[in-house]
């Protein structure tokens, strides 16, 4: 897939059906599957929407995050909507791009992969400035914006703010990063790296656009962001991780202790797989 990729359109009304249940009398959950068979296991299991998470796809492609390739990334979300019938975000990393053309090109593509949804992030992948000047961060979001929204199909596209993962803990700038890219046109918030009720409560009290809320150690319950607004709870690479480590319990027993205790989980992994994939 590049620049000249001429996939099928999203559907008109996912993107309406998605930003919806950003409204609801409770925060919607959207775990991360990482490739098609955990993106039909959890719709099976009644997820309403589901968001691709650029770890766990690297690590299917035997790659590091942030290593992952715009063509690598749309295919993938490509794949991933052909499989499930909810609606699907993409991780889309800081757009590819550093510029806000480059950024809007992205999510012109993805407007092709039957999306309804996409993020870009304003971090920039450098490790000496790993964060965009706030102005250019907000004319990246209002360029995503403009290509998400304009035509006949749009996608939701959520802006986020990543000074929390890149060691800058500083909640004032966080705030107003997340609202100039609301006044820029994002549809969601999201600053993943908190983890405090009181910073995740001010965040959601300074801003006019649903946020999402990362489940990460230490962090608040589902009914504590509940009942401090939260819109959205997502999971990003931990369900990958989880089942990676999984397979290295069940591989450390047979060639640590030559014992098959492993064998006792393939039943039950057996029966999920049959129920979703039917």
């Amino acid at each position: 897939m590049d620049g000249t990729y001429r996939g099928a359109m999203t559907d008109p009304s996912l993107a309406d059906r998605f930003l919806a249940l950003h409204h609801g009398a409770t925060p919607l959950m959207i775990p991360n599957p990482w490739d098609c068979g955990s993106a039909k296991l959890l719709a099976s299991l009644g997820f309403q929407a589901l968001a691709t998470t650029s770890s766990g796809h690297a690590a299917t492609l035997g790659k590091l995050d942030g290593s992952v390739t715009r063509a690598e990334a749309l295919a993938h979300a490509e794949a991933m909507t052909a499989a499930v019938d909810v609606p699907i975000s993409a991780d889309l990393e800081h757009g590819f791009a550093d510029d806000p053309a480059g950024v809007a090109e992205t999510v012109r593509l993805a407007l092709q992969t039957g999306l309804a949804g996409c993020s870009i992030e304003d971090s920039t992948g450098n490790a000496d400035s790993p964060i965009y000047d706030v102005a250019l961060a907000a004319e990246r979001v209002a360029a995503a914006a403009d290509a998400a929204h304009t035509g006949p199909v749009r996608l939701v596209l959520t802006a986020r703010a990543e000074n929390y993962l890149h060691g800058r803990p500083d909640l004032g700038d966080t705030i107003a990063r997340l609202q100039q890219f609301s006044a820029a046109g994002a549809d969601v918030l999201y600053a993943p790296g908190l983890s405090t009720l009181d910073d995740i409560r001010t965040v959601i009290s300074e801003v006019d656009r649903p946020v999402n809320v990362i489940a990460r150690p230490g962090a608040p319950t589902v009914q504590q962001l509940a009942d401090v607004g939260a819109a959205r709870i997502s999971v990003g690479g931990a369900f990958a991780w989880v089942a990676l480590a999984a397979v290295v319990d069940a591989a450390r027993e047979l060639l640590d202790e030559g014992t098959y205790g492993f064998l006792d989980r393939v039943s039950a992994g057996r029966e999920v797989a049959r129920a979703a994939f039917t």
